[in-house]
């Protein structure tokens, strides 16, 4: 069955959505995951979009992550050409690509390249299309209108575990989105790319949302500058506070609520508490009275650089005073990946994030997230969710600490001796050749 909306006319079209269709590629991954204790390979189809001469695509975060160990770009000539990744952002679920120019030199191939429109001047109503690869039908394009410009809503699910959503709202759309349009550009009739399509929600009639152009050209700065996107972190976790106002003798739009703080938190550190108002940083004013406007202040706290001095102004019962707290570089709960297959063991780096979110003492150890079934790790009992804190007596403080120890076991299989935290009770076992 067809879904979709009649093909467009090449007549009806602008020259600007001439150019545009140019620049929409199809993106094929393929990518290695650490699962059940081994490494496997997957593929995946997504869409991008050129925005500059020289060859960068913008997608999604969730399309192609560091994780990507070949990304093929497919032009508008229909001719294939290898990319690389220049970085990722998850928590605005953006990847930039880079086609490999020698090849397409030496091919003789060409491509256009698309513009930024205005995603902040966007009305409800405004006509759009969703350009890309929906299940792996190029170049197609859906119609629709900005169903509304602003919307906030959180993603448990996020990219691959990672957080996203944190630091913007998105565009909805009722545009058709559905899988391998993710990456692909949401644009105006004149051709101008005011979006970048993301994700649809499950079940429902049309409900499509992209990451607005204004987010995406900053992360796409940021990305070609320095290959991530560094921010800062506090540690308070905001909430809207609409229906309680009454309750904090408040004016209206006027705080946000410190729902809670993180455990050993610069705020945490510097004496603020769940319950409290923040009234205002470095002087500025913030209003979070409704749950969209809560990421604009996340983003104005993270974009500050890290280890910056910020004056938070804290209203406490009838106190108000100001808070000085020191940024610290935000981190993911999903720290570095790896897999030892001798053992039948996949591992997570334990992240400052995850150990505060848990409740840890500390960062160190690595995470089980995989074991495979007959092999050293499982024989000796480890299962997902134990941390490994030490190996042979030796603290495991990153991962490089348990990647000698499997070389040495790899050359000569010796027994070995691995501690684990399990419920935050500490017991041994011994990996056995």
């Amino acid at each position: 069955m067809w879904f979709g909306v009649l093909p467009l006319s090449r007549a009806a079209v602008s020259r600007g959505f001439e150019r545009l269709l140019d620049a929409v590629v199809r993106i094929d991954v393929r990518e290695l995951a650490f699962e059940a204790g081994a490494g496997r390979f997957a593929a995946s189809v997504g869409s991008g979009v050129i925005l500059s001469s020289d060859g960068l695509v913008l997608t999604n975060a969730h399309v192609a992550s560091p994780r990507a160990v070949e990304l093929i770009v497919t032009l508008a000539s229909l001719e294939r050409v290898n990319a690389t990744l220049v970085g990722w952002d998850h928590w605005t679920d953006l990847a930039l690509l880079r086609v490999d120019l020698a090849e397409v030199k030496r091919r003789g191939l060409t491509f256009t390249h698309a513009e930024f429109g205005d995603s902040s001047k966007l009305p409800i109503g405004e006509t759009v299309y969703a350009v890309g690869t929906p299940f792996g039908l190029t170049r197609t394009a859906t119609r629709g209108i900005i169903s509304n410009n602003n919307r906030y809503f959180e993603d448990p699910r996020g990219v691959n575990g990672y957080e996203t959503g944190t630091f913007n709202t998105w565009l909805q759309t009722d545009a058709a989105i559905n899988p391998g349009n993710s990456g692909g550009p949401l644009v105006t009739s004149d051709g101008r790319v005011v979006g970048i399509n993301s994700r649809g929600y499950a079940g429902a009639d049309n409900m499509g949302f992209a990451i607005p152009a204004a987010i995406a050209k900053e992360v796409m700065a940021g990305l070609v500058r320095h290959g991530a996107i560094v921010r800062s972190y506090i540690g308070i976790v905001p909430r809207d506070l609409r229906d309680f106002e009454g309750f904090y003798a408040l004016s209206l739009n006027t705080g946000l609520l410190i729902n809670n703080v993180d455990r050993d938190s610069p705020a945490a550190r510097a004496g603020i508490r769940g319950g409290d108002i923040l009234l205002a940083v470095n002087g500025t004013k913030v209003d979070g009275r409704f749950p969209e406007q809560l990421p604009p202040i996340q983003h104005l706290i993270a974009s500050h650089p890290v280890g910056s001095t910020l004056r938070l102004t804290i209203k406490r019962g009838a106190e108000t005073r100001d808070y000085e707290v020191v940024t610290e570089q935000l981190e993911s709960r999903v720290g570095e990946e790896s897999v030892f297959e001798r053992w039948g063991l996949s591992v997570r780096k334990v992240s400052r994030t995850y150990a505060r979110e848990n409740q840890l003492a500390s960062a160190a150890g690595v995470l089980v997230i995989g074991v495979q079934p007959g092999f050293p790790a499982a024989v000796a009992g480890l299962s997902r969710g134990d941390i490994i804190t030490a190996v042979n007596q030796q603290p495991v403080d990153t991962l490089e600490t348990l990647k000698r120890a499997h070389t040495s076991y790899a050359a000569q299989p010796e027994p070995v001796l691995v501690e684990i935290m399990r419920d935050r009770q500490v017991s041994l076992c011994v990996f056995k050749p």
